[in-house]
């Protein structure tokens, strides 16, 4: 019996008790599964906020004293030549006629009377306002007839098609990417049944993740972006784990000739640990999401984590149990090209060989590369989400447009200013003092508070209207807040600023703490870092270039906001990090296999690229082909997520993983793996081979 440790251990158990496992895992699945179609009704479409942000307390305040008439109140416009007052009419009593609203206010027209906002106060959560927004849109757009349009504009109306728009671009975008996905795995596992194993890990994955999301609503809101993100990753992650564990078991099984128990125990034993080692990084990246106070950010951050946990924990147990069951039908119906339990690649040796001779020659056009793609993000630019993320087509953004066309470009960014009734003249003599302020409303009264609206000059996703919620900030009375739609992406803006510092520092710091311990290699830990932060950089620089300098617009199909999305810098980091650390784990694992056998520098950057080279090719190609069918559909944010996410693969694996980083093991030799003997001391004892 070959000797291995603790995840060889799991491995062999597992192997040994193949009926137990299903057994276990068919509950878990068949028990959340059951659970999984009622979670996309119970997450949330909203929470886009900093939580205890002035924005969020200033909407908390106006809801309470004045009948629910703060930022997510639902906006219905109502515009067309003629008498409006019928449809006026009919339009109050459909927002009358639901219990989430609380009251109608006196409609506001337009000089010209062609326009005419109404307002339904909230009388529940953000997120039932939102679902409110859902169920009430349709119906008022029915109202609609001949010039006449009826439209549900603000903030629950814009998350309401936003959602549905995302939703409906990711759908596409998964009815193409999993026939890609599987044609690209069927090309790297050579035969169908080892294709099928990470589809069976993704299922599983997404199902336990979306029944355990729907549990969690029980507890506090889920964003609904939560689910599309879980399969995101549950893919990914399904697919990187699945080739790297079954390739490894081919060349234990085949290559070593060993009983499938035993290779099932040396694949867990060295590629298992890998995989270990690689998740725990995932979730540990995703986690430092978790210092945004944001409960869209936190929940979206939850849910990819889930399916991370759920991926890694059926990698660990179930997969390597179907592998001893299969034995050598994993290669059932091969392709015929396909060398059954090839494990180190000839290709990839070769390739590896050539690095290794010459370094400069194919390292230093790499590194030029990455750097000038980088550059661009110097002058990255960010900002909430504007009108322009939402189809032309859609309620929220024709009623948009046509309050700004009625009332002035900053209408629909409305400032609410809730203060002591006390000082209600004196906030309104500061509101119309300032500059970036073109009208404001007689101060309403409510018992001890005074509620005063002002109209911005400018675009609620202009620079300028942040500008003008901090000076009134400082130059209105003590006890005043500023709050609507506009000062509540400013404040989640400025949290999302406030934090990306600490994410980014939080990610980098545990991401090398963990590469050390795997790697017993400071070194390489810290060069493994780096080379992750440039692809990153790489990735953001080709955004800057994309969305935010607007090429590729007629290609892609959008219409640029001038700016990246706020949540990119932190969110994408976090997301590209996790992935690029896969990566680095799967080829420097397999290096450090080699050098703690040989010590020998070519050998360990010549056998790491071999035995890792085609897994991670593969993994990469139906990333970047699951991903960029997310940049061919859909609004702004998933085309950013898209392309982002699919450069950032792209250029990690085949100019970092497979280029940058052999060259630098070539160039550091000895001094890689180089351990000093306090740290010796210090780090439990890990290594990726077996005896």
């Amino acid at each position: 019996m070959t000797a291995v440790g603790p995840i060889g251990r799991l491995g062999r158990w597992a192997a040994g008790h193949v009926r137990l496992v299903v057994l276990v895992w068919a509950v878990v699945a068949v028990g959340l599964g059951a659970l999984a179609p009622r979670a996309e009704h119970a997450l949330s479409g909203a929470g886009w906020e900093a939580s205890g942000s002035e924005s969020v307390a200033a909407r908390e305040t106006i809801d309470a004293s004045f009948e629910g008439q703060g930022g997510y109140a639902l906006m219905v416009v109502v515009h067309g030549e003629g008498d409006l007052d019928t449809t006026v009419a009919e339009a109050t009593r459909v927002l009358e006629s639901d219990s989430r609203v609380s009251n109608v206010a006196a409609p506001q027209v337009s000089e010209d009377g062609r326009t005419v906002m109404l307002s339904g106060g909230a009388a529940a959560s953000p997120t039932e306002m939102v679902r409110a927004a859902d169920d009430l849109k349709g119906e008022l757009a029915g109202l609609s007839s001949g010039a006449t349009t009826v439209s549900l504009t603000g903030a629950p109306g814009m998350w309401s098609d936003f959602n549905e728009a995302n939703k409906s671009a990711m759908l596409k975008s998964e009815i193409i990417s999993w026939p890609v996905t599987l044609a690209i795995l069927l090309l790297a596992f050579g035969s169908l049944v080892a294709a099928g194993l990470p589809l069976l890990l993704t299922i599983l994955g997404l199902m336990a993740s979306a029944g355990s999301l729907f549990l969690i609503t029980h507890l506090f809101d889920v964003s609904i972006w939560s689910m599309n993100f879980a399969l995101m990753f549950a893919l990914a992650l399904g697919i990187d784990y699945a080739l790297f564990i079954v390739a490894r078991f081919r060349g234990a099984h085949f290559g070593s000739q060993l009983t499938r128990r035993e290779a099932v125990a040396v694949t867990m034993d060295t590629a298992g640990k890998a995989v270990l080692f690689s998740g725990v990084t995932v979730l540990v990246s995703l986690s430092a999401v978790m210092l945004v106070p944001s409960p869209a950010f936190r929940s979206m951050a939850l849910g990819i984590m889930l399916s991370v946990a759920f991926i890694l924990l059926a990698t660990l147990t179930l997969l390597p149990a179907v592998l001893a069951w299969l034995g050598d039908r994993v290669d059932k119906l091969a392709l015929p090209w396909v060398h059954a339990g090839e494990h180190r690649s000839p290709r990839f040796a070769r390739w590896g060989e050539r690095l290794w001779r010459r370094p400069a020659l194919y390292g230093i056009p790499a590194l030029a590369i990455l750097v000038l793609l980088a550059l661009p993000v110097l002058r990255l630019d960010t900002g909430m989400p504007s009108i322009k993320v939402v189809p032309e087509s859609d309620g929220s953004r024709v009623g948009y447009t046509q309050v700004q066309e009625a009332f002035g470009p900053g209408a629909p960014g409305t400032l609410h200013v809730v203060a002591p009734a006390p000082e209600a003249a004196r906030v309104e003599s500061v509101l119309e003092a300032d500059q970036g302020i073109v009208a404001v409303t007689p101060a309403r009264r409510s018992g001890d508070r005074a509620l005063v609206l002002a109209v911005p000059a400018t675009d609620p996703s202009d620079p300028a209207v942040g500008a003008t919620i901090e000076r009134l900030r400082a130059a209105l009375p003590a006890g005043a807040l500023v709050g609507g739609a506009a000062a509540e992406n400013h404040d989640l803006e400025e949290a999302l600023a406030a934090k990306t510092l600490a994410v980014f520092l939080v990610v980098l710091g545990l991401g090398f703490l963990l590469l050390l311990v795997a790697l017993q290699a400071p070194l390489i830990a810290l060069v493994g870092v780096v080379t992750n932060l440039l692809a990153t950089a790489a990735a953001f620089g080709v955004g800057v270039l994309i969305f935010q300098d607007g090429n590729l617009q007629a290609l892609l199909g959008f219409e640029s906001q001038g700016f990246l999305n706020a949540w990119g810098p932190v969110f994408f980091f976090a997301m590209i990090f996790a992935i690029s650390m896969d990566y680095t784990v799967f080829l420097l694992s397999a290096a450090k296999e080699h050098w703690d056998r040989s010590h020998d520098p070519r050998e360990a950057m010549v056998g790491g690229v071999a035995h890792s080279g085609r897994t991670i090719f593969a993994a990469a190609a139906v990333m970047v082909a699951v991903f960029l069918t997310f940049a061919l559909s859909g609004p702004i944010p998933p085309k950013e997520m898209g392309v982002i996410l699919g450069v950032a693969v792209l250029l990690d694996a085949m100019l970092i993983r497979l280029v940058l980083m052999p060259v630098l093991l070539r160039v550091m030799g000895r001094h890689a793996w180089a351990l000093p003997r306090w740290l010796d001391r210090v780090l439990p004892d890990v290594t990726f081979g077996h005896s």
